[in-house]
């Protein structure tokens, strides 16, 4: 004769059950233990939604994501920093994440840059920037005179310069594990003119590079639209994985 099916049933839930007495957390310990978050910043004079469609691509890899929306036009770098990356912690930590990446977006990796300068974040997990100006722009040093500047690039938009005030250039090294991918395509005639070598039409190739980064990619894609690309968005996937880009085409 079988075995009654709830005989079977309960023989099998007793013990989870008995373990779930003593220790209430411990049938979730294997999923907590799993759950990685991504902070995403978007550039300056941009919101959440240029970073969307990367939002969507890492949610769909099994990642939390806080897509932060800061107001980039309003406060200097020292206040924009804590602010966003903060908020973007907060919420990670509220998922209960037990690592917490970055994928920022020109000014953004300069947020992030500007917290680790000063504040450890002990779940830090891996981060990719997005066309960083680590070592300034030349648009800046060009064009901030102009009418208007300020008006569009608010406080932060003075302190991403090549010059002694730069902010980028009084940071120092990475002590955090960082991939970088530099786009070399413009689509901004007028502000490439700052340029004499590859450049995105923001940031020179060259600029975006910061000591002690894990990896370098540079992508044939033009700043305002680099996070966009679904290369790009495969690259950050797998760097935030592996710790390293995918360079078996490049």
């Amino acid at each position: 004769m079988c075995p009654n099916r709830h005989f079977l049933l309960i023989s099998f839930c007793l013990p989870l059950l008995a373990a779930f007495l003593v220790n209430p957390l411990r049938l979730n310990a294997a999923n907590d233990s799993a759950v990685e978050c991504v902070v995403l910043l978007h550039g300056l004079a941009r919101t959440s939604a240029s970073m969307a469609e990367m939002a969507d691509a890492l949610e769909a890899t099994g990642y939390r994501v806080s897509n932060i929306d800061y107001p980039s036009r309003e406060k200097p770098i020292a206040e924009l920093a804590p602010l966003s990356v903060n908020e973007g912690l907060t919420h990670c930590r509220a998922q209960g994440a037990r690592r917490i990446h970055f994928v920022t977006h020109s000014l953004g990796g300069i947020l992030v840059r500007a917290y680790l300068a000063t504040t450890t974040i002990p779940e830090l997990g891996r981060v990719v920037m997005l066309a960083p100006p680590n070592r300034g722009s030349r648009v800046v040093d060009e064009f901030a005179d102009f009418p208007g500047y300020e008006l569009l690039n608010g406080p932060a938009g003075f302190q991403l310069g090549t010059g002694p005030d730069s902010v980028p250039l009084q940071l120092g090294p990475a002590n955090f594990e960082v991939g970088i991918i530099a786009g070399d395509r413009s689509i901004n005639p007028v502000l490439s003119t700052a340029f004499n070598e590859p450049n995105d039409g923001k940031v020179a190739v060259a600029d975006t590079v910061l000591e002690g980064m894990k990896d370098f990619l540079v992508v044939h894609h033009s700043h305002p639209f680099i996070m966009q690309s679904d290369e790009v968005v495969r690259q950050v996937i797998f760097f935030l994985a592996n710790g390293k880009f995918d360079h078996t085409d490049q």
